[in-house]
């Protein structure tokens, strides 16, 4: 019976353990949201705006455009601008180029991201690549549009927005779907 409550003991405290893992994995994606907050970094955009808004003339913000790759995707990526100055309010349109290299068709996942991150709340893609999934076959090149709106409630200190892509390979784990833009073989390089 000696032997038993030692036991008991322990198995109670691995118990706490595995209970509080579970509670802390389930609370990580919240606290990862406010430290983001609160060191300003990690800009998430929100989902496709259909708000109408009415352009400031008297204000240009600058948006630059970053385009990187997450390690293993082979695909070369780029904006086929790296800035624009806008108007807030006024509609735009940037385009950005995916050329898959290799031998196999991939499928991509595009995630943004808006800097300064206070800012991301007044960036609204109205229309952009992110929102989908891309299949390129071999030598495929395409063209992504984004259309987006900087709103005018921007805060008149923010003069530059940066918008970032980084692309994922999800070949493994999604099934292909239809692209959703418009594509044409290639077999040259973005450069």
């Amino acid at each position: 019976m000696n032997e038993s409550l030692p036991t008991r003991r322990l198995v109670r405290r691995l118990l706490f353990v595995v209970i509080g893992m579970f509670g802390f994995g389930f609370l990580l994606v919240p606290i990862y949201d406010v430290m983001c907050q609160a060191f300003g970094i990690n800009g998430k955009t929100a989902g496709a705006y259909t708000g109408v808004q009415t352009t400031d003339e008297a204000r240009a913000v600058r948006v630059q455009f970053l385009a990187t790759n997450a390690a293993g995707m082979r695909w070369e990526f780029g904006p086929l601008a790296d800035q624009l100055s806008v108007h807030p309010g006024a509609s735009q349109e940037i385009r950005f180029v995916a050329y898959n290299p290799t031998d196999k068709p991939m499928t991509a996942q595009a995630i943004p991201s808006v800097s300064p991150s206070r800012a991301a709340a007044y960036f609204h893609k109205t229309e952009c690549f992110c929102f989908t999934q891309q299949v390129l076959q071999p030598g495929e090149r395409i063209e992504m549009p984004v259309r987006f709106i900087v709103d005018r409630d921007l805060p008149a200190d923010v003069h530059n927005l940066t918008l970032a892509y980084t692309l994922f390979d999800i070949t493994s784990r999604q099934p292909p779907v239809a692209v959703n833009a418009t594509s044409a073989p290639a077999k040259e390089s973005l450069q």
